[in-house]
């Protein structure tokens, strides 16, 4: 926090009332509006200005003389975006564009071993820009979907690819139902607002989580580097003949709960209960090279340590062309990286996953059967990304169709006929206290979200009867 003690000059009064604090840590960093806010900038007279090691910088236009300024400047935070102030009023401030939701996933892969730095600033823009959703953050790049209007999902995407590593980003974007709208400009972030399941990219709607984990899809395997080796990229409009070539072997990377509701024609369905789960699958289903062991290809070790010549299975024969799917491409890039390294010579994947083919391949052509499950509130879509039939367990996140909800089994908030046998009777009415909680407050754990209650001056606790009859029951 800047600290003021003595009258300040006309730029900091500037710089406090219009402008944020700013650092910069990361030499990777490219500090730049993003283009909403640039094309405001060029009609603004107002300087910009960067606040390092307590010395105010100002930021020039001039790419050399910003520099010049941050010559022998330490770099011991991770930067902010920059906000430039604006005296034009918003030319059509209600305007459908500006307050239309949009919701856009993207990824990269990226040599990212600082990316912890990255953390606060994007979830501090992210809240002040009412942008929502989940990222992930790890030493392999990132990934995420978000949801807001348009101009601040942009000011967000901006921030994020200012970082040289991440410039690119692969992105699907979707359109938000008016239902939807209603529920984010009514309520804002606040308990009214969706809920929605989470898993490589958590989402919801009511506010954003930016997360640090080890990968941004995990597949187990660190050794897996997409950034080194990549399959071919096939475009949804190419996707159809690929697929349709009898000599190609087309694979869904995605889990079991996802394939159950929808699928590519003739598409090998894994039935993995996790992404983890793909690499031993494949061992059991090719018969791969391993390269650490090139040599005793084809060949079965004996008690004595001695080789004999193993007969190949024609069924688990290594096919000679793979084409591979997923929801928006990311797992994909790891599955075509772990197959190539295990000997497959030609491994295709469809860019942009499903999502990119349902927006971009009319339902006439379309070899798309079902509905595509996606990490958010709208639980699954169809082509050209409309909300589909769908809801979600919420005991197992799992979706699930009218007909399921018509089960003995199904009990909104517990469970389902894909998790109810799977659940005991002490997990059920855990979920039901917590479905009770939620009902009573719109919130998981109550007004003091599971935490103890506070308490008053002399020492009592402050609790009332609600809290204590629903705590009794959990």
């Amino acid at each position: 926090m800047l600290s003021c003690r003595s009258r300040t000059t006309s730029p900091l009064r500037m710089l406090l009332q219009l402008s944020p604090l700013l650092h910069c840590a990361n030499p990777n960093l490219l500090l730049s509006p993003s283009p909403i806010s640039r094309s405001r900038a060029s009609q603004s007279h107002h300087p910009l200005f960067l606040f390092c090691n307590n010395n105010i910088v100002p930021l020039s236009s001039s790419s050399s003389h910003t520099q010049s300024n941050m010559t022998g400047i330490s770099r011991s935070f991770f930067s902010a975006p920059v906000i430039e102030p604006n005296d034009d009023p918003d030319p059509n401030p209600e305007g459908e564009d500006s307050q239309s939701l949009v919701v856009v996933s993207f990824y990269k892969f990226a040599d990212f071993p600082d990316h912890a730095h990255m953390r606060k600033p994007l979830k501090d823009l992210c809240q002040q820009l009412r942008v929502s959703g989940g990222i992930i953050l790890a030493p392999e790049g990132i990934n995420g979907s978000i949801c807001g209007t348009r101009e601040s999902v942009e000011r967000v995407l901006g921030f994020i690819q200012s970082d040289n590593r991440l410039k690119e980003l692969r992105q699907v974007e979707s359109p938000v139902s008016p239902e939807d709208e209603a529920i984010h400009h009514g309520h804002g972030h606040s308990t009214s607002s969706p809920l929605a399941a989470g898993e490589d990219a958590p989402f919801r709607w009511d506010h954003v989580r930016v997360k640090l984990k080890k990968e941004i899809v995990t597949l187990g395997m660190p050794s897996v580097s997409p950034i080194e080796k990549v399959g071919t990229y096939v475009n949804p409009r190419d996707w159809n003949a690929l697929i349709s070539d009898p000599n190609t072997v087309v694979i869904d990377v995605r889990n079991d709960y996802e394939t159950r509701i929808g699928k590519f024609k003739e598409a090998v369905d894994p039935c993995t209960a996790a992404f983890r789960e793909f690499p031993s699958w494949v061992e059991d289903q090719f018969q791969v090279s391993d390269t650490d062991n090139e040599h005793l290809k084809g060949k079965e070790i004996g008690p004595n340590g001695s080789t004999k010549t193993q007969e190949e299975n024609p069924e688990r024969k290594m096919p000679q062309r793979v084409a591979m799917y997923c929801t928006g491409g990311i797992r994909c890039e790891k599955a075509s990286s772990y197959l190539l390294t295990k000997g497959f010579k030609e491994v295709y994947h469809l860019e942009g996953g499903i999502l990119k083919y349902l927006e971009e391949v009319p339902k006439s052509e379309s070899l798309w059967e079902g509905e595509c499950f996606v990490f958010d509130k709208r639980v699954s879509v169809g082509h050209s990304l409309v909300p589909g039939t769908f809801k979600l367990c919420y005991g197992c996140k799992q979706p699930v169709s009218d007909a399921d909800m018509e089960s003995p089994e199904w009990e909104y908030g517990v469970s389902c006929p894909y998790c109810y046998s799977l659940k005991s009777d002490e997990e059920k009415e855990r979920a039901r206290a917590r479905q009770r909680q939620f009902e009573a407050w719109g919130i998981i754990g109550g007004p003091d979200k599971g935490r103890r209650p506070t308490s008053s001056q002399d020492g009592n606790s402050i609790e009332s009867s609600t809290s204590t009859q629903l705590s009794d029951s959990a």
